[in-house]
């Protein structure tokens, strides 16, 4: 099992295109893949759970990843997050 915090950098946090963005990333790995923000996780998979969690600039939050490919899952979501999220 993997957890990494992330700090949301995009200015309009995980809105809906950036969710959809991260959602279909988490799918194409066979690992379960959750995301946490203050006390509450979801499932990374879907996205109505990460829209519930109203993550907004700045937020942070935590990704846990457990599976059969959890490293390389984790880093795809790091660059992710680190990188591409911000262009949205």
């Amino acid at each position: 099992m993997i957890k990494r915090d992330f700090i949301i950098k995009n200015e309009i946090g995980l809105h809906a295109r950036a969710a959809a963005l991260f959602v279909q990333t988490t799918n194409r790995f066979a690992s379960d893949i959750f995301l946490e923000k203050d006390t509450e996780r979801v499932n990374a998979k879907s996205i109505m759970g990460i829209m519930a969690l109203g993550i907004s600039q700045n937020s942070k939050i935590t990704i846990i990843v457990n599976g059969i490919d959890e490293e390389e899952a984790i880093e795809e979501l790091s660059n992710l997050i680190n990188n591409r999220l911000i262009e949205l």
